[in-house]
C-alpha cells in the first residue's frame, strides 16, 4: 500500500503584500484584491533564487522531520514548469545537491496545478509494482519569474514555493492513496501559456502589448485567459468529482474533507457551490502564500495535519486542475 508518510514545504523570504501591489496599481485596492482572490500576501523568490533552490530547502526540512532518511530514498520525482535548464534534468542535479544515493531513479515531469495528484499516481505506480519503496516527491515553482511587472492580474495570484513529500510502502500510519481519475483538454493550451522559450519560438523576442485597460501580454511572459480557465474549471471539475466518487462507490457525504488546487477564493467557492460541498468540509490555505501552482495541495495537507484536522478513518478528496489544460483527482484515507 502506497502512503504519504510526511509533507513539508518552503516559502522564499521576500513577501509582497496587497498593500505593495495597491501602491503599484492604485485602481486595485487592498480590499478588492483580497475579495477577488482570498490572498493577502505572497512569497517571491529572489533574483538569484530558483525553483531548485526552493526544492532543496523543502527536501532538507523533510529529512529533518521524517523517519525516512535520505539514504533510504530510491526514487526522486520532481515536478516543475520552471526548470533550471532545458537540459539536463533538474532531478539529476538535485540528487547531487541532496546527497541522495547514486542508485536512485530520478526524473522531472512538467505539470502545473494538477502536478501533485499526478505525482501521487506516479509514486503509487512505482511502489505498487515493486520498483521503489521510498519516493521523494518534490513540487517547486517560481512562476514570479514568468510574470510581467505590469501584469497586475497574475501578480496578485501567484506565489513561489516548493513542497516535499515522502511516499512509501507500508501498513503503518499515513495517508493511503486510493484510485485516480484524470482529464486532459489540449484545445485549451493557449489559455495559460508562456509562448517563447521552448523550441517552437526559441529565438523569438516578445513585445509588450497594451490596451486602454493597461498591460495585455508579452510572449516572453506568462499569459492567462482568466475567463477561459474559469469556464474550464466550472465545467470540468464537477464532472471530475462525480467520476471520482463513482469510481470509489462513494457520495459527497462520505467525504470528510475536500482539498482542491488553491487557484483563488472566488473560483473555488463557485465550484464548491456548484458541486454541493459543505463549506466546513472545504479546506482553504492561500491567504499568506498565494497560488503556488503544484504546491498548493500539499501545503493545505501539511497545515491541516499540523492542526490535527484529520482523524483516523477520514477520507480526503484531492483535485488539481489548470494549465494544460489538465486535471486529476484521488482520495486519501487517513490512518
Amino acid at each position: 500500500m502506497a502512503k504519504i508518510k510526511s509533507i513539508e514545504y518552503y516559502l522564499p523570504e521576500k513577501t509582497v503584500t496587497n498593500a505593495d501591489l495597491s501602491v503599484r496599481f492604485p485602481d486595485w485596492s487592498i480590499e478588492k484584491i483580497v475579495q477577488k482572490t482570498g490572498i493577502s500576501e505572497r512569497r517571491i523568490a529572489a533574483a538569484d533564487e530558483f525553483a531548485s533552490d526552493l526544492a532543496v530547502k523543502a527536501a532538507e526540512k523533510i529529512f529533518e522531520n521524517s523517519p525516512v532518511k535520505r539514504e533510504n530514498i530510491d526514487f526522486l520525482l520532481y515536478c516543475t514548469q520552471s526548470p533550471d535548464y532545458l537540459l539536463p534534468t533538474t532531478a539529476c542535479t538535485l540528487q547531487q545537491r541532496l546527497d541522495l544515493p547514486l542508485s536512485i531513479g530520478a526524473l522531472d515531469y512538467n505539470l502545473g496545478c494538477s502536478g501533485y495528484v499526478y505525482g501521487l499516481a506516479l509514486a503509487k505506480g512505482l511502489i505498487d509494482t515493486g520498483i521503489a519503496k521510498n519516493i521523494l516527491l518534490i513540487m517547486a515553482e517560481t512562476y514570479s519569474k514568468y510574470i510581467h511587472p505590469q501584469d497586475k492580474g497574475n501578480l496578485t495570484l501567484f506565489g513561489d514555493a516548493a513542497s516535499a513529500s515522502i511516499i512509501a510502502a507500508g501498513e503503518d500510519e499515513g495517508l493511503d492513496i486510493d484510485q485516480f481519475v484524470f482529464g486532459t483538454d489540449g484545445s485549451g493550451a493557449q489559455s495559460l501559456i508562456v509562448r517563447n522559450g521552448g523550441m517552437v519560438n526559441f529565438a523569438a523576442e516578445g513585445q509588450d502589448i497594451f490596451n486602454e485597460n493597461g498591460f495585455v501580454s508579452n510572449d516572453d511572459y506568462l499569459f492567462m485567459n482568466g475567463a477561459d480557465i474559469f469556464n474550464f474549471t466550472s465545467r470540468a471539475v464537477p464532472a471530475l468529482i462525480s467520476d471520482l466518487l463513482n469510481k470509489h462507490q462513494l457520495k459527497i457525504d462520505d467525504i470528510d474533507h475536500f482539498v482542491f488546487h488553491q487557484a483563488n477564493k472566488y473560483m473555488l467557492n463557485t465550484i464548491r457551490k456548484k458541486i454541493g460541498i459543505p463549506e466546513e468540509k472545504f479546506l482553504l490555505y492561500m491567504e499568506t502564500c498565494g497560488n503556488t501552482v503544484s504546491s498548493t495541495i500539499p501545503i493545505v495537507l501539511h497545515e491541516f495535519i499540523k492542526q490535527n484536522k484529520f482523524k483516523p478513518g477520514d477520507k480526503i478528496l484531492l483535485a488539481g486542475f489548470g494549465v494544460g489544460l489538465s486535471l486529476a483527482g484521488t482520495i486519501l484515507n487517513y490512518q
